[in-house]
């Protein structure tokens, strides 16, 4: 398990991304989409975006509980996830939308809180 760790963190500073980047990019690209080089730097700048966009604005103290406000959180992955590139067609960006929303609201309880320890406003 501890090797396991290790080869995650140690893909983690080739891709460049954090922890949490690099489970929202492998939400979006596994298990199998084809990216070019261009294509995954620009998913790279989405994860990127749509964290700092919902921890900044969204994720706000019990986001979970009220529906507006898990609606607005839904919204916002669905328009930052729409700028993903063309390989996601219609079917694959609304399931990966979902799954993007189902990790959100799994991991991220509200202002500073995650699985992911203390976040960085």
């Amino acid at each position: 398990m501890t090797g396991d760790i290790q080869e995650e963190e140690k893909r983690g500073i080739r891709e460049k991304l954090s922890e949490e980047e690099l489970a929202v990019f492998d939400l979006l690209t596994k298990p199998d989409i084809k990216l070019s080089s261009d294509e995954k730097q620009l998913v790279k700048r989405i994860v990127r975006d749509l964290i700092e966009t919902l921890k900044k604005e969204k994720l706000v103290l019990d986001w979970r509980k009220k529906l507006a406000t898990r609606a607005e959180v839904k919204v916002t992955i669905e328009t930052i996830l729409d700028q993903l590139p063309d390989v996601y067609t219609k079917e694959i960006w609304e399931e990966k939308c979902n799954a993007t929303y189902r990790h959100f609201y799994e991991c991220y309880y509200g202002p500073g809180m995650s699985v992911y320890g203390a976040m960085a406003s």
